[in-house]
């Protein structure tokens, strides 16, 4: 198999400066500010963005170092299969979020609910699209008594390297 890299496009900025006590999710961290900085030579690709409420932010979680295949999720203390949680140890450390843009001055986006460490390298935005991406029907498996204890959660260390 061939080695894929990829380039950071910048970084982002939050006031969690580790992970253990960041939210484990961007619901569990509503009106949370922070910024997304592009390096200047991305800059003129976020013309039009400004039309949107919500982005994604597609990220290197930069502070993880290893995966295990089976953890214990932060809202549960049962072992699971790492692909039906959203653990940060992972083959390949990428995350996601879903936050609220509220400005762009030049190269910096100011977003709000973010659950993201200070100082993860940016890979990609993309505009969030409510009729794009809202299935129909959705399933949460085991996670459908727990979901609602997610808004007070906040990383512990179960994760470090």
């Amino acid at each position: 198999m061939e080695t894929i890299s990829y380039h950071p496009i910048g970084i982002i900025h939050s006031s969690f400066k580790e992970p253990e006590g960041t939210p484990i999710q961007p619901k569990a961290a509503r009106g949370v500010p922070g910024t997304a900085e592009l390096r200047p030579e991305f800059t003129a690709g976020l013309k039009d963005l400004d039309g949107f409420s919500h982005i994604i932010l597609v990220y290197h979680m930069h502070l993880s170092r290893s995966y295990r295949l089976e953890v214990k999720p932060f809202l549960d203390n049962k072992l699971r299969g790492l692909f039906s949680t959203r653990a940060p140890k992972r083959p390949n450390p990428i995350g996601i979020s879903i936050v609220k843009l509220q400005r762009i001055d030049g190269n910096i986006l100011h977003v709000t609910d973010l659950d993201i460490v200070d100082g993860t390298p940016l890979l990609d935005i993309k505009p969030y699209i409510l009729p794009f991406d809202e299935p129909e029907e959705i399933r949460i498996g085991w996670l459908e008594e727990k979901v609602h204890r997610a808004i007070d959660k906040r990383a512990d260390d179960r994760f470090d390297s």
